[in-house]
């Protein structure tokens, strides 16, 4: 193996050893960032970045590259660029990164916590379960008191709780490509409301599964039952959770 006789002209003139190299420190500089500081960073957008400069890279092998004209310079970065936009486009179709726990939370907790209204002294619910704040009851005794503050940390926790339980029932592709924060908080705010098992086998999350995002938002309407018959409140608050869950669709 023999070092090339005009490797510094090559290194000068030749945008797609650039394109490489600067593809490599994309990919490097962040990991020693984060080693040196602790600070993370979003892997999808520097990951993608690095493999769009190498690959524009490879691409500019293949054609004559020179400083010689400004018409050759203009082609070479057109390619580049359109290498990129492509590999963005196909990149962000096959890997949506699913909506993050705080992007629901920040919907489906003020949701429902409107829904739910809220208690700070602890009392007896209609079956005479000892509840408190957003109508939590474990662990809960009559005399308890909590805080406004206390409250909502409590609600968003147990609200954490139901969504990551109701998550093992959605497809893979539903949590990537179907599940807005909104959608998200939707069926979060049902399933708080009716069950996670019961939301979990529903037909409205059959649908979602299958791709039918509309008709899944619309099965979620049909939990408007209590003891048999319709209940004009569960039958205003499917319909908020619909219009929850059809934001973003026409």
């Amino acid at each position: 193996m023999q070092l090339i006789s005009d490797w510094r002209r090559v290194m000068a003139l030749s945008l797609s050893f650039w394109m490489q190299f600067v593809g490599f420190l994309v990919l490097v500089v962040p990991e020693i960032w984060f080693y040196a500081t602790g600070q993370d960073y979003d892997p999808f957008v520097t990951w993608w970045l690095g493999v769009c400069l190498l690959l524009a890279g490879l691409v500019g092998r293949f054609f004559k590259q020179s400083l010689s004209t400004w018409r050759e310079w203009l082609r070479i970065v057109g390619i580049v660029l359109a290498v990129l936009v492509l590999s963005v486009f196909l990149a962000g179709k096959a890997f949506a990164a699913p909506v993050s726990e705080n992007e629901a939370l920040a919907v489906a907790v003020p949701h429902i916590a409107k829904e739910e209204g809220k208690r700070n002294k602890a009392y007896k619910d209609i079956v005479g379960v000892a509840t408190i704040c957003f109508g939590s009851t474990r662990g809960v005794k009559m005399g308890m008191y909590k805080s406004d503050a206390e409250c909502l940390e409590l609600l968003r926790s147990e609200v954490a709780e139901y969504r990551h339980k109701l998550h093992r029932y959605f497809s893979e592709t539903t949590i990537n490509n179907r599940l807005t924060a909104k959608r998200d908080a939707a069926y979060t705010s049902l399933a708080f409301n009716c069950g996670i098992r019961g939301i979990g086998r529903s037909t409205a999350v059959r649908r979602l599964n299958a791709g039918n995002i509309k008709g899944g938002c619309k099965a979620l309407t049909w939990w408007n039952k209590a003891g048999g018959r319709v209940i004009r409140g569960l039958v205003k608050r499917r319909a908020r959770e619909y219009q929850l869950c059809m934001a973003g669709l026409r």
